[in-house]
């Protein structure tokens, strides 16, 4: 029996190597919008290893090349709308660091079709991306509720978009807050409306190869830092008075007590360096898809436990 592979070792070769050769972590997505809030974590993962959120490396993919990509070693981590699944980690041999952002598949449809919910959808030509969990929670839902569609495939959210837009179908389904983004790129923006419906759970998060815990863990806690940091009050305008907070909780944070960056192979001042690069969590969510930005999307679920939402982190103790 052959011997199974070496695994690829990123938090290894990217801390050994550092900024002399490679000094980069390479990730798939594009920049902007939505995306830019789901990428901020992996800006933050550049931030805390080099001081720097530039050395990013980004690389552009399709929902069918993505995790192969992933495994192969071409990205270090996958972060732009890929759902957390068991599929996804049992079969793929993925590991999912976080929940970066709670999202659930909706519909957007043109204003003349006169549709108010999901339920008026029966009969529709559905613009869907292909080798997506979209394309699956469409057939179950339309099997679930009697209706009939008929599906048209799109390998790229470009050609999702060329599609509605020339008629090829008259409804288009993905993640409620791509939805948001589709909807301004549309010819036509105001001419489309998105449905209230939500008709599946959509955790949406950065995912890395299984068998490099340490990279999983680096990865994990960037993403955990940051809700830590908003829900401490500590972000990129407060950072200074954070660094001579004498609470526990803060000082625990940014390094000002414990070893807990160090046991991640990274700094003490791990957490200083992302919040000063990208911001606390809610920052980056305002920026990038609240509601004051283009898109305008309520943080909703995705506010603080604390706040009426189910975003919560474990304490950096």
């Amino acid at each position: 029996m052959p011997a199974a592979p070496a695994p690829i070792l990123t938090a290894d070769s990217i801390t050994r190597v550092g900024a002399e050769a490679r000094g980069a972590v390479v990730v798939n997505g594009s920049h902007g919008g939505v995306y830019a809030a789901y990428l901020a974590a992996k800006l933050g993962v550049a931030a805390a290893i080099f001081n720097d959120p530039h050395k990013v490396t980004f690389v552009p993919l399709s929902a069918e090349e993505r995790f192969d990509a992933l495994k192969s070693g071409k990205i270090d981590v996958l972060s732009r709308n890929s759902t957390w699944t068991i599929s996804r980690e049992v079969d793929l041999g993925l590991a999912f660091a976080a929940v970066t952002y709670y999202d659930g598949q909706g519909f957007m449809v043109h204003q003349a079709k006169n549709a108010t919910s999901a339920h008026d959808l029966d009969g529709s030509k559905v613009c869907v991306q292909a080798g997506t969990t979209t394309e699956s929670n469409l057939a179950d839902y339309f099997a679930a509720s009697g209706m009939k569609y008929e599906k048209v495939a799109a390998s790229t959210v470009d050609e999702l978009i060329k599609a509605y837009d020339s008629d090829r179908c008259d409804v288009v389904t993905s993640d409620a807050s791509q939805l948001h983004a589709l909807q301004l790129k549309l010819a036509k923006p105001g001419a489309s409306v998105i449905l209230p419906d939500v008709i599946s759970k959509e955790p949406l998060g950065p995912a890395v190869r299984q068998g490099d815990e340490a990279w999983l863990n680096v990865v994990k806690w960037v993403a955990f830092a940051m809700v830590d940091a908003e829900e401490l009050g500590v972000s990129s305008q407060t950072l200074d008075e954070a660094l001579k907070s004498s609470k526990p909780e803060i000082k625990r944070l940014v390094g000002g007590e414990g070893d807990y960056g160090e046991r991640l192979g990274l700094t003490p001042d791990w957490v200083v360096r992302i919040v000063k690069a990208v911001g606390n969590y809610g920052e980056v969510y305002d920026r990038n898809v609240g509601i004051k930005t283009p898109l305008g999307i309520p943080r909703g679920i995705n506010a603080l436990w604390t706040a009426g939402g189910i975003v919560y982190a474990p304490p950096i103790h």
